[in-house]
């Protein structure tokens, strides 16, 4: 298992210019230390876009996603800080799952990540994950460069609970369906993995490539669970 646990919060969204600098300080400073000091929260990270958007990535490691649908998340959530309700305000293009991990492996984490978000007919959903699964991404983890291969789909119902915090901001937020996330060492060696796998989701789904929603993006910040961690 390359993640920390079998539950993960993907977020995707932009900011609007003028909230960029507080946006960086609050979520340094603020909202990540809050976020690990939830128990059952491992590490999170935060990516920027180097093509085409959302502008910004976030990722949260957590034990499972009963851990995400908890009481100690909740709680967080229905009491944001007068800071967070602030700055959530200037985000737009929200995309968020709660997500069950189906596959994780790999040998670390890279720099590099793209995430590619899809849906898929329930009635082919058993058959997609575990062709995924079974045959599609293994491959993937010993590709050049490839530091870590990952795939979840949304727990909807946990995914779906309105929040305090939710309602703090100006839009509505979607909830991609299934997700894969692929990281390495170099951007060059994640966008050539990226390619091949398109083509190989294109067939599984038997769906055109643009129906895909993918970005690369580059790692800005870490946080991990330590004695320092807030809470």
């Amino acid at each position: 298992m390359s993640f920390a646990g079998t539950g993960v919060v993907a977020i995707w969204h932009d900011v609007v210019p003028e909230a960029r600098d507080e946006f960086y300080e609050w979520h340094n400073r603020e909202h990540m230390p809050e976020r690990l000091g939830i128990p059952g929260f491992q590490r999170g990270r935060r990516y920027i876009a180097l093509d085409a958007g959302p502008v910004y990535f976030n990722l949260y490691e957590a034990d499972s996603v009963q851990v995400l649908g908890g009481e100690d998340y909740l709680a967080r959530l229905n009491a944001p800080t007068t800071w967070t309700q602030k700055v959530v305000q200037s985000y737009r293009n929200v995309a968020r799952s709660i997500c069950d991990v189906h596959y994780s492996a790999g040998v670390g984490h890279g720099a590099y990540l793209v995430t590619l978000r899809f849906d898929v007919a329930g009635e082919r959903s058993e058959q997609v994950l575990q062709a995924l699964r079974d045959q599609v991404l293994p491959p993937l983890v010993d590709a050049q460069g490839i530091t870590g291969v990952h795939f979840g789909t949304a727990d909807h119902a946990v995914s779906k609970v309105e929040t305090a915090e939710k309602k703090a901001r100006s839009e509505g937020t979607e909830i991609p369906s299934w997700v894969i996330m692929i990281e390495g060492c170099a951007a060059d060696y994640v966008t050539h993995v990226r390619e091949r796998l398109v083509a190989e989701l294109g067939t599984l789904l038997d769906t055109p490539a643009q129906s895909l929603s993918t970005t690369l993006y580059q790692l800005e910040y870490t946080r991990c669970k330590t004695s320092a961690s807030a809470g």
